[in-house]
């Protein structure tokens, strides 16, 4: 991974074979940021997106394998308790067209992601609200 910062937008190429929220987090620790907003586009051949159920308050995994284009990534670098923390979503089309997505827990780069993160000056931490059984901004 590879990037470069201007005021307070980061260009970051992440390469292959390097996973896209390990590289995230290296940049906000790196860069000490707090809070952000983060869009990407790619390649990828192995993720595992989630689906919350709002019933049982519970992630259900989806795992994919093969030829996927990143088609959006979008998401916020914050905090909980005061630590760093991270929401990422992102959808991913095959060579049919057929797109797949939801809550990022793992994506592997097959060929490059292209990362912008426009850093936000300020801190907003998130809590653990039982009712919805979700990390939400405590705002």
């Amino acid at each position: 991974m590879k990037y470069q910062k201007f005021d307070s937008t980061i260009i970051a190429r992440i390469d292959k074979g390097e996973e896209i929220l390990e590289q995230i987090k290296a940049i906000a620790l790196a860069e000490h940021i707090k809070l952000a907003r983060v869009t990407a586009l790619g390649a990828t051949n192995d993720f595992t997106v989630g689906v919350f159920n709002t019933a049982e308050k519970k992630y259900y995994a989806n795992d994919f394998q093969g030829d996927f284009e990143i088609v959006s990534l979008t998401g916020t670098i914050n905090t909980m308790d005061g630590q760093f923390y991270t929401h990422i979503h992102m959808s991913a089309g095959n060579d049919q067209g057929a797109v797949f997505g939801g809550h990022l827990n793992r994506a592997v780069v097959s060929a490059t992601c292209e990362m912008i993160i426009t850093i936000i000056n300020g801190t907003v931490d998130r809590f653990a609200d039982h009712e919805t059984g979700l990390n939400l901004l405590d705002l």
